[in-house]
């Protein structure tokens, strides 16, 4: 089955034009030097860049960075005066990433902030940041639930958190997994089903990087 999902992902990346030199020079540089091959594929990348259209986002925060392939996706559909805050833990990562994002013409709307993810997301808090459109959350999976409250204290009623990779072959549902990452998504799980005030569902995807979801939550 991967190699279907793989020849579709590719049929469609091609014919509908997925992706563009600048989004190729990302990954080609990410990959030079040395970066996990872990970004979200050219089809998900323009879904979350979708998103961020319709959902007429002007503030974005993304957790975890990479090599800044997400973050470009985002960032383009950012409107005029708008602005991304993207959270990075690898030094080597913020660097890439910032270069990445320069080349892309973007640097005016992104900031790239390196640390740990948890204490960075408190000092947005305490900077009194104003709520955030759109969250996507795709760092360290056993630590999502651990991001999740973080994150609703950083939205509006309307906010769109998009956490990836929440699916991870279907291992999430799996009772005899010790997967640390399947059993930290299950955490997610059991926190959002018992918070108030979300709307909230799964998208399965299929492709490149084989069979995982995300999940979309909006704030009520």
């Amino acid at each position: 089955m991967q190699s279907l999902f793989t020849a579709v992902d590719q049929y469609y990346s091609e014919i509908l034009s997925i992706t563009d030199p600048i989004l190729d020079e990302t990954l080609a540089l990410s990959q030079e030097a040395g970066l996990p091959e872990i970004a979200v594929s050219p089809q998900l990348g323009k879904f979350l860049h979708i998103l961020a259209r319709i959902s007429g986002a002007k503030s974005i925060l993304e957790v975890g960075t990479l090599g800044g392939y997400s973050s470009i996706h985002l960032a383009r559909a950012l409107p005029t005066g708008g602005k991304m805050i993207t959270l990075e833990f690898e030094p080597r990562h913020v660097e890439i990433a910032r270069q990445n994002i320069d080349v892309a013409g973007l640097s005016d709307k992104v900031e790239v902030r390196q640390g740990d993810a948890f204490g960075l997301l408190e000092d947005i808090i305490k900077e009194g940041h104003q709520p955030f459109d759109l969250i996507f959350v795709d760092a360290d999976k056993h630590n999502y639930y651990r991001y999740f409250p973080l994150c609703l204290k950083l939205s509006r009623p309307g906010t769109l958190i998009v956490l990836d990779n929440v699916v991870r072959e279907g291992e999430v549902i799996k009772p005899e997994t010790q997967d640390p990452n399947a059993l930290g998504i299950r955490k997610l799980n059991e926190l959002v089903s018992r918070t108030e005030g979300l709307t909230t569902t799964v998208v399965q995807t299929a492709g490149v990087k084989g069979h995982d979801g995300m999940m979309l939550v909006v704030v009520d």
